[in-house]
């Protein structure tokens, strides 16, 4: 059975977005798609002495683009970033341990388009952090035809895909049966259950950018995403049938 994935790229993305990543054997990365000001592919949340509060990529006003046909033409933010990585985690246990990687992404390189950017650190956090083997690729690749879901299952078709794994949000528009009638297993992906780990500044929060957990639990990391399930260790994992 070969899984897929085929998600939009974000920035620093949550800890459930690697949990699919690690679910597939390939993940897409579905980037020429209308781009969505306000959303996950220019920020994400972290964790500060105020609460929750969002990081975001100045990438403009133009909602006329595809993700990957956005452009970031200003790189001051990069030192605004890091500065505020440093200011909110660096007393973290384990900040020391990927400060450097954070250090040289910021400052450097000027990173001028926002797919490029987001698939770098996705595929470094993957392989270099949480282990993942994964193989990832671009929608663009395929050249797939259609609009919404028909381009999406024409996609899938051309990855070869035995199963195709999808996040909840997706239910709003996706038919079961279409996937179905191709021979395509679809898995609704399942965030629930996660244990929570040390985090600075309470309450627990878990939708957050995964550099809050990895500057907090380091190599742990993965047992958090994916680990548990099924660890007697953990009171909130599954009883094994």
């Amino acid at each position: 059975m070969k899984s897929v994935a085929i998600l939009q790229s974000n920035y620093l993305p949550w800890k459930g977005y690697f949990d699919i990543i690690h679910d597939v054997d390939l993940f897409v990365f579905y980037d020429d798609l209308q781009y969505t000001k306000n959303d996950w592919r220019n920020r994400n949340r972290i964790k500060t002495g105020n609460g929750a509060e969002w990081i975001t990529i100045p990438a403009g006003e133009d909602s006329n683009r595809l993700v990957c046909e956005v452009t970031i033409a200003n790189p001051l933010w990069q030192t605004k970033h890091w500065k505020t990585l440093q200011q909110n985690y660096g007393r973290s246990p384990h900040f020391s341990r990927y400060a450097p990687f954070f250090q040289e992404f910021y400052l450097g390189r000027e990173w001028k388009s926002l797919s490029q950017l987001n698939h770098y650190l996705i595929r470094e956090f993957a392989r270099e952090f949480l282990g993942i083997t994964t193989e990832f690729r671009d929608s663009r690749e395929y050249a797939a035809k259609g609009h919404k879901l028909e381009r999406l299952l024409d996609l899938v078709r051309m990855t070869g895909a035995d199963r195709y794994v999808s996040g909840p949000a997706a239910k709003s528009y996706v038919d079961p049966h279409r996937f179905s009638e191709i021979g395509v297993e679809l898995v609704w992906k399942d965030y629930s259950g996660y244990p929570e780990y040390p985090q600075r500044y309470p309450p627990f929060e878990h939708r957050v950018s995964i550099v809050d957990l990895l500057f907090n639990v380091g190599p742990e990391a993965p047992w958090y995403i994916w680990g548990w399930r099924g660890d007697p260790r953990n009171p909130a994992a599954p009883t094994p049938a």
